[in-house]
């Protein structure tokens, strides 16, 4: 894969939504990894990596907390800056954090915020819940992406980071979740940690693109975490995590290898997989 020039970003094209449905329909796998500041966000842009993630993640792997629930908006509007001065092919989403989209007037002017600092989309967690927080942004012209399954914002409520979706009633009530959030205009949908056969259902039920992390090979793309997929995040690793730096000895043909293998279809492997109950 051949480098974009930062130094010509008029022979570059931006990636669009638009682009990313057609990738859908055609099969080939969507790559997407967080970044948090502007070095990593331009060697992955330029690596070739085709959506870079914001994530309310930087609360673990960045200011050291247990969980993604103390990050705040402006925390992500900092990082969401600092990302969209640095790239120039590579669709930008970030996250809402906890407790910023608890209604329509509260998700508008948060949303507002992180479009303003650079993001092309922004993310919620969660189910039928945000139908009309979602009908209500779209309709204020900001793009969505939707997450369920494992959401690190309800860690609290769900009892910990556990596989969701492993019942019947609890992946039938996921896709009935996953149709609403479509039809109330959600563009994108991150699936976590969820059985491998769920995740294929979703992706083949649904017209918008589905985004995996832990949620099987079927999903329309997948996402790492940077410091997961690089080995910098010290701890017990979730099972879907892989090192790409280790068989490679660089970050540079690391992140390679990762685009290499998303769109292979070789990662995730079944090692890397849920099964259902």
């Amino acid at each position: 894969m051949s480098y974009i020039d930062p130094s010509n970003p008029s022979l570059v094209s931006p990636l669009t939504i638009s682009h990313f449905q057609k990738m859908r329909v055609s099969g080939e796998k969507i790559t997407v990894l967080t970044a948090y500041d502007s070095s990593f966000a331009a060697l992955f842009d330029q690596a070739g990596i085709e959506i870079i993630l914001v994530g309310d993640s930087l609360g673990n792997v960045i200011q050291g907390h247990k969980s993604t629930i103390p990050v705040t908006i402006n925390d992500v509007a900092y990082h969401t800056s600092c990302v969209a001065r640095a790239i120039y092919r590579a669709f930008l989403i970030s996250d809402m954090p906890f407790a910023s989209y608890g209604d329509a007037t509260q998700a508008t002017k948060n949303a507002a915020q992180l479009m303003q600092a650079g993001a092309h989309m922004i993310k919620l967690e969660g189910g039928l819940r945000l139908v009309p927080i979602i009908s209500h942004l779209v309709d204020q012209g900001i793009p969505v992406c939707a997450h369920l399954g494992l959401t690190p914002q309800s860690v609290n409520t769900l009892g910990g980071f556990k596989v969701q979706g492993k019942s019947q009633e609890s992946a039938d009530l996921m896709l009935s979740d996953a149709i609403a959030l479509e039809k109330s205009g959600a563009q994108m949908l991150v699936l976590e940690a969820i059985p491998s056969a769920l995740g294929k259902k979703i992706t083949e039920t649904l017209k918008i693109p589905t985004i995996g992390i832990g949620a099987g090979p079927d999903c329309s793309g997948q996402v790492l975490v940077m410091h997961d997929a690089l080995g910098a995040f010290p701890g017990r690793q979730p099972k879907f995590v892989k090192n790409f730096l280790t068989p490679t000895g660089s970050i540079d043909k690391a992140i390679k290898l990762y685009i290499d293998e998303v769109k292979a279809g070789t990662f995730p492997a079944i090692e890397h997989c849920f099964k259902s109950a």
